[in-house]
């Protein structure tokens, strides 16, 4: 089990997604996690440099182990997009958008 020297919350998360992308210049994708962090969050997290919102999860027990249960079917996370302003695309496992 991985040790945590100091629990970390909501504001370091979102400190963390507004500055992945000055880290990580090489990379054009800095998701949000969905089992990872509520939905709400998720939204917030949009407006912080995320620029991917996840997808629906087939198996979700490492998430689900650790305490995690958010489970949103595709519509339910377009909608979450939407609602933060943003228009929702999906894309294949290479990160190509499709139509």
């Amino acid at each position: 089990m991985l040790k945590v020297k100091q629990p970390t919350g909501v504001s370091e998360y979102l400190r963390t997604q507004a500055l992945a992308p000055d880290f990580s210049g090489q990379y054009r994708q800095h998701s949000k996690l969905l089992g990872n962090a509520s939905p709400d969050i998720g939204q917030i997290a949009l407006r912080y440099g995320a620029n991917d919102f996840g997808s629906v999860m087939m198996e979700e027990n490492v998430v689900s182990s650790a305490g995690t249960t958010f489970r949103l079917d595709a519509a339910q996370i377009e909608s979450l997009i939407r609602d933060a302003g943003y228009e929702p695309r999906r894309r294949n496992n290479w990160y190509e958008l499709l139509n």
